[in-house]
């Protein structure tokens, strides 16, 4: 099982086959985060965007492009545009975003007869390293379902269930956060829960994941807040993934987890033909350098499993 970011680029040395197209590469941490994966061999990569601002951030940082197919647009929807085309004819094989805002890109995939659309749901995975942690923690949806019904959650828990197995957590323990461990009519999240934990004892339907809930979140993470409490069971303070109520939840915890923690992390929406690296566009280069690695694990467990 993966447990640290590190172990991300260990796996993927001999992954250079793999073609990345970044949406909107004029940006100075996108190039740094490119430049740090060619070094490290991850992939190859298609560089859309401004192509005099590429130089000019790229000079900034001594990074040779010139060796990297460029192609030139200063339009925002072109350039989604265009980055779809490239994975659509399979000249790519992951997506990425750069200095591009998620709806142009998210407009450009979900176009029905030119994007990357499939029968699943998009939503958002994040994955955090944290210090206090002695595993990874993944966290959906914190950027795409802004209010999720009860059954969006289900295909949210199977897509995040895809990057989980990626990372070889073999029986992934889900927490379905709430405010309240009690069903209240009132709370929308604490229902949906009781009714998605009830479908997974009945059918096992999420094997081999074992889901709990309604969860708060000191009783997902925390054995002894648990135990004061009287919960049991198998996911309490061991939870590996956290399915979120609403968008505004999740993006307040990954934003606090990333700036009150200086825990680190990495992006990447599920659901479309390929993953697609998102980071917010203030992340760092080491975000997007490890959401490169690991759009790129997701890929590679996808062939192996072809």
């Amino acid at each position: 099982m993966i447990t640290n970011f590190e172990s991300f680029i260990s796996e993927l040395q001999t992954n250079t086959n793999q073609v990345i197209v970044v949406a909107g590469a004029h940006d100075p941490e996108v190039l740094s985060a490119v430049k740090k994966a060619e070094e490290l061999d991850l992939a190859q990569f298609i560089l859309v965007g401004n192509r005099e601002l590429m130089t000019t951030y790229s000079k900034d940082i001594d990074f040779d492009i010139s060796k990297h197919n460029i192609l030139d647009s200063d339009s925002p929807s072109e350039i989604g545009e265009l980055s779809v085309g490239l994975v659509r004819t399979g000249r790519a094989s992951v997506l990425m975003k750069g200095i591009i805002e998620t709806p142009i890109l998210l407009k450009a995939v979900l176009n029905k007869q030119k994007g990357l659309k499939t029968d699943q749901l998009l939503s958002h995975v994040g994955v955090f390293q944290i210090n206090s942690l002695n595993r990874l923690l993944l966290i959906a949806d914190s950027a795409v379902n802004i209010a999720p019904n009860v059954d969006e959650k289900e295909k949210i828990i199977m897509n995040t269930l895809i990057v989980a197995d990626s990372l070889g957590i073999r029986e992934p323990k889900v927490a379905l956060i709430a405010a309240s461990e009690h069903v209240n009519e009132k709370m929308p999240a604490t229902k949906d829960a009781a009714i998605l934990v009830k479908k997974n004892e009945e059918v096992n339907y999420f094997k081999p994941a074992i889901l709990a809930g309604p969860l708060a979140l000191d009783n997902a993470i925390s054995s002894k807040a648990a135990a004061i409490k009287n919960i049991k069971n198998a996911v309490v303070g061991n939870a590996d993934i956290l399915i979120m109520p609403t968008i505004e939840a999740g993006n307040i915890l990954v934003k606090s987890l990333e700036y009150f923690s200086n825990s680190q992390k990495a992006g990447v929406i599920m659901g479309a033909s390929v993953p697609i690296i998102l980071t917010s566009r203030a992340s760092t280069d080491d975000t997007k350098l490890y959401s490169i690695a690991l759009s790129l694990l997701i890929q590679k467990k996808v062939l192996e499993m072809d």
